[in-house]
């Protein structure tokens, strides 16, 4: 956990001191100021496990290195852009089919270790949460870009002249929550690994 929160300082502040735009940096952040909010407050009462934390701080540092330059504007994309001959800038697309793909198995937990959902209810929420979820900051996005802050409306969006744009992120989000829970439950049914809490949903004793 330590050093899960190290490595993860350590790229914020510096996506921090390099940004190519504050402004940009502090709206793309906002959610992260939350994020971290909530995992602080519950740790005494909650814990995710070490696979979970470790998902959440990668999900965490690419996003916060997006927000570096801008998603439209990411060094990393316009690398993948030119060695895969894409048509344009897919950074933001990968941290959105991320974002599905990391926290899955987390969400996943946090139903069935901390909120005793059955296990077939803490397969489903991720999924549907982060669909929901994606369409939500896609709602933000355009309530930021085009009714608060419309000077950095082209730089928070990044769509990139894609219309679709919006649908296509959350469309990856979802196919990622997707295969996240498919690759777990194989995984878990083919080698029989389950937690205390998936046991007893199953009224197996350990």
């Amino acid at each position: 956990m330590i050093a899960f929160t190290v490595a993860f300082l350590l790229v914020w502040v510096n996506s921090y001191i390099g940004t190519s735009d504050m402004n940009n940096w502090f709206l793309e952040n906002t959610l992260v100021f939350f994020f971290l909010g909530f995992l602080i407050i519950t740790y005494k009462k909650y814990q995710f496990s070490d696979l979970s934390y470790l998902l959440i701080c990668v999900y965490l540092c690419l996003h916060v290195y997006g927000s570096k330059y801008t998603y439209a504007e990411n060094p990393l994309g316009y690398w993948l852009q030119d060695e895969l001959h894409w048509s344009r800038n897919h950074y933001d697309r990968i941290v959105h089919f991320s974002f599905g793909f990391l926290l899955a198995y987390p969400m996943r937990e946090f139903f069935l270790k901390w909120l005793r959902y059955p296990r077939w209810v803490a397969w489903m929420l991720p999924i549907e949460i982060t669909m929901s979820v994606s369409a939500l900051y896609e709602l933000v996005e355009w309530a930021v870009a085009d009714v608060f802050f419309k000077a950095q409306g082209d730089a928070y969006l990044g769509t990139q002249g894609d219309i679709w744009d919006a649908q296509k992120d959350i469309f990856l989000a979802f196919i990622g929550a997707i295969i996240a829970t498919t690759i777990v439950s194989t995984i878990k049914r083919l080698a029989h690994i389950y937690s205390p809490e998936e046991l007893a949903a199953m009224n197996i004793k350990p």
